[in-house]
């Protein structure tokens, strides 16, 4: 997607997310997850002042400017998206952030105190590459925060269901935890968040179909009727337990 093709993207959907979030829970995320629940998972992180992050598929970078902006750490996002990233360094305003256009991994060099994932594990077929490159990134002692969707992997029937299941791989918690306990990182107890953001994928939904056409108008129908789509898969997996979403903290021992 082309810069101005994303910003326009971005600024289709910004009328129907600002609507669909709680008063201080918009932080510019194209996820579930709510400002307080980034913040949470930040501090669960050691994030602080001094403290150097990397944000592997930052998007615009919503949550990581709001990570910054409060808690006053040093920021690295990357990801696969020129024209998100150059929306994200769009929106910095003089915050100690750095960006990188870049496909994960290989991860940026250097190594980090914290390295985020936020709502995009999933996207991650080969979830043994991903760990041994959080692993290397990660000075000893440091976190990796990510969130997971939780669950077996999709049927071909659910495949057909979802739009871009290319990017749904599904992971069982215990599967995971091995995989990552394989490359020295040691896994957390895991907070639930899937009532939430069951709520979230039902809010963003209903604020979708009300704003339909004018979004339609700028982005067109399809992309409207798949994002409606999207959200209710999600919304009924969370709520029958066929998926769940949970954050985790794992420290590189």
């Amino acid at each position: 997607m082309r810069q101005d093709e994303r910003a326009a993207f971005e600024e289709a959907l910004r009328g129907a997310r600002e609507a669909a979030w709680r008063p201080g829970e918009y932080v510019e995320q194209e996820s579930f997850m709510r400002a307080g629940e980034i913040l949470a998972l930040a501090r669960r992180a050691g994030i602080g002042p001094g403290v150097d992050v990397l944000d592997v598929c930052c998007g615009v970078a919503g949550p990581g400017r709001f990570v910054t902006r409060e808690l006053g750490c040093s920021y690295v996002g990357v990801d696969a998206s020129a024209s998100a990233v150059a929306i994200a360094r769009g929106r910095a305003h003089g915050l100690p952030c750095r960006f990188e256009v870049g496909e994960v991994p290989p991860f940026p060099s250097g190594t980090f105190d914290v390295v985020l994932l936020l709502e995009t594990m999933l996207a991650f077929r080969d979830k043994q590459t991903l760990a041994d490159a959080v692993a290397c990134s990660l000075r000893r002692g440091g976190r990796f925060a990510f969130t997971l969707e939780e669950g077996l992997p999709l049927t071909e029937a659910e495949r057909a269901q979802m739009p871009d299941a290319d990017t749904v791989w599904l992971t069982p918690l215990g599967e995971l935890q091995t995989t990552l306990e394989a490359t020295g990182l040691a896994v957390g107890r895991p907070e639930d968040l899937s009532s939430s953001h069951r709520e979230m994928a039902d809010r963003l939904a209903d604020a979708f179909e009300a704003d339909a056409d004018a979004i339609a108008s700028r982005v067109g129908r399809r992309a409207v009727d798949d994002l409606v789509a999207g959200h209710r898969l999600w919304s009924g997996w969370l709520a029958t337990g066929r998926v769940r979403k949970l954050a985790l903290v794992a420290e590189r021992v």
